[in-house]
C-alpha cells in the first residue's frame, strides 16, 4: 500500500461523504460500545484479584436444607475445629457472615462512615495477599487484650484519607464500640471482600469487652480457606458436609448442607448474570457492526462496478485496484477507531458515575487499550476482507454489460442474496438485544411500582451512634433511644417516630433471623418451619410506616417487662402456623416462654425489596435479644428536608455522646435496590438503540441499492402503466419481507436466549408474550420506515429516460 494509493483513497472517501460518515459512525458505535463493556468485564471478571492462586481460595458456610436460609453461619469454635481437622484446606480462617457493616469513624475533627469486616488474624495469610503500605493483620492481633488494629482498603485510603502515605500508625476512633484503632496497613486495589469492605479488623480483639461483644456471645462466621494442591472445590464441600454431620456436632448442624464457592465468584456476586447478558449484547453488537460495514462496502463496491471496469480496461492492474480499496478500508478503520475510542472513554465514565456504589471493583474500571485493540482489530479485519470483494466481483463480470448498463447491473443473484442475508442477520441480532431490553424494562417498571405494604413518602431514616462506655447497659441504651424519639416527636412537622433495629433494605444479614415453633408441633414439623424475620420494634412502628393492622391490635406501651409476652405476625406467618384457625390468641413457644399473637399485619418489603419475608414483631420493651434499635424512622407532615436540620440539632442536644451518623429520605434508600436493575436496563437499551440503528441503516442501503440496480425494470413497469403507488408498494414489501425473516429468526433466538435473563427479572417471565409481540411489531415498523425512503425514490424514476437509454 503506497502513499499515492492512500491519497487516492482519501480523495475517494472525501467525495463519498455520505458513505464515509455512515461507515465511520457504524464503526464508532460498534468499537466504542463493545470496548466499554469489555473494559467493565475485564475489571470485574477477568482481571485477577491481588491474591495468590485466586481459584484456590474458597469461602464455605452452611445452608438450610429447605433453602430458606441461604447462609447459615457457624460458631467460632466450629470454624476453628474444622480448620484443625481439614485435609482439603491447607489454611483456614474466617470472617463475619454479615459481611461488611457500616461503622461511624472519628478521625480528628472528621466524622464519617466506613464499612468494616471482622475477620480472623490470619485472614490475609489465607488469601496470600500483601499490603500495599504497612502490614496486614497477624494471628497475634486476634486475641483478647491485643491492641485494636485496622487495615484499610485501597478505595478507603484514596477516598477517605486522600492516599496519604502517613496514614500508617494513625489512630481513629469508633464511638459505637468505644475502641480506638491503629491503622497498620493499606491493601492493594481490587481487594474488597467481604463485598464492600472498606476496612478489616480482627474479630476477637474488636469484640472482647466492648460494645461488639455480641460477636463473641453469638458468633456468626463463614469459613475462608486455601485448597491444598490436588484438592477440588467439591472435596472441600464434601469435607464440610461430613464435619456438619459428625456425631458430636450440635443438633442444628445436621439440618444444614455445605456450600462452597471460590473467592472470585463471590467478589463478582449477583452482578455476574447481568454482566453475562451485557457481554452477550456487546458481542452481538460487534457482530452487527462487522456485518453492517461488510454490507456497506459490498454495496459500494457494486455501485462502483463501471468505474472499476473502466480503470481495468485502461490498464490498471488488479493488484493496484485491490491496494486502493484496501487503503480506503484502512482509512475508514482509523477514523472509526478514533471515534470509537472517544465513545468508549465517554461511556466508561458514564458507567462509573451511574453504577451502584456496591458494584465490586468499581474503582478499577478504566479504559482498557488492550480490549480496544481487540475490538478495533476485529472490525478492521472485517473491513479489509470485504474491502477487496469489489475487486474480486468486477473481475468476474462482463465489461460490456457493465458499460452498456451504465454501471447499474448487479454482480449476480448470489451477491444480492448475500447482502440481503446480511441485513436479515442484522435485524435478527437487533431483535434479540431489543427483546432483552424490553424484558428488563418491564421488570424495572414492575419493581418501581411494587406494593411495599407501607407508605414510603414523607419518611426520614436516621441512624444514631451511641457511645457504649456511657450507655453500656441495654436498659440505659433503651432509655436514651426513647428520650431521643420523644424529643424528635415534639419537633414541628413531625407526625410519628419509631426506633428500628436496622435501616430498610439492609438484607437478611442485617437483622435477626430464626425459626419459631408452637407447642402443638412435633420436632419434625418444627424443623420444617420457615426462617422468620424477627423484628424488634416500638409501639409506634406500624403507625410510622403506615402499615395497617388487619386483625387484632398493634403493639402498645403496655407491652413491657413483667407483662404477658406478645408478638404481632405477618400474614404469611399466620397462614403457615394456623392456616385454618384465627391467629389471634395463638402462641409461639420460645424456650420456656409463651408468646401470644395479638395482631396480624400485611407482609412488607421492608427488609428485601424483591420478596416479602415472613415476619414476627417483638415489643421493644419485651425483647429477648441483646440488641437495641438505633435507627429512627421519622414520619413528617411536611417535606422531609424541612425537618432534617431540626432533627440533627435535637439529637446533638440530647446528649453529647450521641451522634447522628446519617439521615436520608426513605426514597433515597428505596433507590438503592433498584439501582442495579435500572443500570442493566439502561445498558441494554443503549445496545438495542445501536443495533437497531445499524440494522435500519443496513436495510436502507439494501433497498436503495435494489432500486438502483432495478432502475431499468422499474422504468419499464412505469412506462407500461404501473402507478407510483404500485412501485412503492413493491419495493416496500420487499423490505418488509426481508425484515420479517430477520424478526422471526430474532424472536426465536431471543426466546431461547432470554432464559439467561431469568435471574435478573422481577415478576416477568423470560418468554413474556406481550414483550415479544411488542418488540416484533416495533422492529417491523422500524424496518418499514427504513425501507420507505428508498421505496419512494423508486417512484421518481422517469420512464422516458429509461426507455431512451434502451
Amino acid at each position: 500500500m503506497t502513499a499515492e494509493q492512500i491519497r487516492f483513497a482519501a480523495r475517494n472517501l472525501e467525495r463519498a461523504r455520505g458513505f464515509t460518515l455512515t461507515a465511520a459512525l457504524a464503526l464508532a458505535l460498534g468499537i466504542g460500545l463493545s470496548t466499554a463493556v469489555f473494559t467493565v468485564a475485564d475489571a470485574l471478571w477477568i482481571r485477577r484479584l491481588p491474591i495468590a492462586d485466586q481459584d484456590r481460595v474458597l469461602a464455605l458456610w452452611g445452608q438450610s436444607r429447605d433453602g430458606q436460609f441461604a447462609n447459615f453461619p457457624l460458631s467460632l469454635e466450629a470454624v476453628r475445629e474444622f480448620g484443625r481437622r481439614s485435609r482439603t484446606l491447607e489454611r483456614t480462617g474466617f470472617f463475619g457472615y454479615e459481611g461488611a457493616s457500616l461503622e461511624t469513624i472519628r478521625d480528628g475533627d472528621r466524622v464519617f462512615r466506613l464499612s468494616r469486616a471482622l475477620v480472623s488474624g490470619n485472614y490475609f495469610d489465607v488469601l496470600e495477599s500483601r499490603a500495599l503500605l504497612g502490614r496486614t493483620l497477624r494471628p497475634e492481633d486476634d486475641v483478647a487484650g491485643a491492641a485494636p488494629v485496622l487495615v484499610l482498603s485501597h478505595r478507603a485510603w484514596t477516598g477517605r484519607f486522600a492516599a496519604d502515605s502517613g496514614v500508617i500508625g494513625r489512630s481513629i476512633a469508633m464511638p459505637e464500640t468505644g475502641l480506638s484503632y491503629t491503622i497498620v496497613g493499606v491493601m492493594p486495589r481490587g481487594l474488597d471482600y467481604p463485598r464492600g469492605a472498606d476496612s478489616w479488623a480482627p474479630l476477637v480483639a474488636s469484640s472482647a469487652g466492648t460494645g461488639d461483644s455480641l460477636h463473641l456471645t453469638f458468633p456468626a462466621l463463614d469459613l475462608v480457606g486455601r485448597l491444598r494442591h490436588g484438592a477440588t472445590l467439591a472435596d472441600a464441600r464434601a469435607e464440610l458436609a461430613d464435619f456438619l454431620a459428625r456425631v458430636e456436632a450440635p443438633k442444628w448442624h445436621t439440618e444444614l448442607r455445605s456450600v462452597a464457592s471460590t473467592l472470585p465468584d463471590l467478589v463478582l456476586g449477583d452482578t455476574k448474570p447481568a454482566l453475562i447478558v451485557v457481554i452477550a449484547a456487546a458481542v452481538l453488537l460487534l457482530c452487527v457492526t462487522c456485518v453492517n460495514v461488510a454490507n456497506l462496502l459490498l454495496v459500494r463496491g457494486l455501485s462502483r462496478a463501471r468505474e472499476l471496469v473502466v480503470r481495468s480496461a485502461l490498464g490498471a492492474s488488479r493488484a493496484r485496484i485491490t491496494g486502493e480499496l484496501l487503503a480506503e478500508s484502512a482509512l475508514l478503520s482509523l477514523v472509526g477507531g478514533a471515534l470509537g475510542l472517544c465513545v468508549a472513554v465517554g461511556l466508561v465514565r458514564v458507567f462509573v458515575a451511574a453504577a451502584p456504589p456496591a458494584l465490586p471493583r468499581l474503582d478499577e474500571i478504566t479504559i482498557n487499550m488492550r480490549i480496544f485493540a481487540g475490538a478495533f482489530g476485529i472490525t478492521s479485519l472485517a473491513m479489509l476482507l470485504f474491502g477487496v470483494v469489489p475487486s474480486l466481483v468486477t473481475s468476474r463480470v462482463n465489461s460490456a454489460d457493465v458499460l452498456h448498463s451504465g454501471g447499474r447491473v448487479s454482480a449476480g443473484q448470489r451477491t444480492r442474496t448475500t447482502t440481503e442475508a446480511l441485513v436479515a442477520g442484522q435485524i435478527a441480532l437487533a431483535t434479540v438485544v431489543l427483546l432483552a431490553a424490553g424484558l428488563m424494562t418491564r421488570s424495572l417498571i414492575k419493581l418501581q411500582n411494587i406494593d411495599l405494604s407501607f407508605e414510603p413518602g414523607r419518611l426520614l431514616v436516621a441512624e444514631l451512634v451511641l457511645r457504649h462506655d456511657r450507655f453500656d447497659e441495654k436498659r440505659k441504651q433503651q432509655d436514651l433511644i426513647d428520650d431521643v424519639a420523644r424529643r424528635v416527636r415534639a419537633l414541628p412537622g413531625v407526625a410519628e417516630v419509631s426506633p428500628v433495629l436496622s435501616p430498610p433494605f439492609a438484607g437478611t444479614g442485617s437483622g435477626i433471623m430464626g425459626r419459631l415453633s408452637t407447642s402443638a408441633q412435633s420436632p419434625e414439623q418444627a424443623a420444617a418451619n420457615p426462617m422468620l424475620d424477627l423484628e424488634v420494634v416500638a409501639p409506634d412502628y406500624f403507625a410510622t410506616l403506615g402499615i395497617p393492622v388487619l386483625r387484632g391490635r398493634a403493639l402498645s406501651n403496655e407491652d413491657r417487662e413483667g407483662t404477658q409476652p406478645v408478638v404481632v405476625v405477618s400474614q404469611s406467618t399466620a397462614r403457615h402456623y394456623w392456616p385454618a384457625a384465627d391467629p389471634i390468641g395463638q402462641r409461639f413457644q420460645m424456650d420456656s416462654d409463651q408468646l401470644t399473637v395479638v395482631g396480624v399485619v400485611p407482609d412488607t418489603r421492608y427488609r428485601e425489596l424483591r420478596k416479602p419475608i415472613p415476619t414476627v414483631y417483638f415489643p421493644i420493651r419485651q425483647s429477648f435479644f441483646p440488641v437495641v434499635p438505633t435507627t429512627l424512622l421519622v414520619r413528617t407532615n411536611v417535606a422531609p428536608a424541612q425537618v432534617a436540620a431540626a432533627l440533627r440539632r435535637t439529637v446533638a442536644e440530647t446528649d453529647p455522646r450521641v451522634t447522628l451518623a446519617t439521615i436520608s429520605p426513605f426514597e433515597a434508600l428505596l433507590d438503592e435496590p433498584r439501582a442495579q436493575p435500572r443500570l442493566d436496563a439502561l445498558l441494554l437499551w443503549v445496545f438495542a438503540f445501536a443495533t437497531v440503528s445499524l440494522a435500519a441503516i443496513g436495510l436502507f442501503v439494501v433497498i436503495a441499492t435494489m432500486v438502483r440496480q432495478r432502475t431499468r425494470e422499474l422504468g419499464i413497469r412505469l412506462a407500461l402503466g404501473a402507478t407510483a403507488a404500485d412501485v412503492r408498494r413493491m419495493m416496500l414489501l420487499r423490505g418488509v419481507r426481508l425484515a420479517l425473516v430477520g424478526v422471526t429468526a430474532g424472536a426465536i433466538g431471543g426466546v431461547f436466549s432470554s432464559r439467561y435473563l431469568a435471574a435478573l427479572l422481577f415478576d416477568v417471565r423470560p418468554t413474556d408474550l406481550m414483550t415479544i409481540v411488542m418488540v416484533a411489531f416495533g422492529m417491523l415498523v422500524l424496518a418499514a420506515l427504513g425501507a420507505y425512503v428508498p421505496a419512494c425514490a423508486a417512484t421518481r424514476i422517469d420512464p422516458m429516460i429509461t426507455m431512451r437509454a434502451e
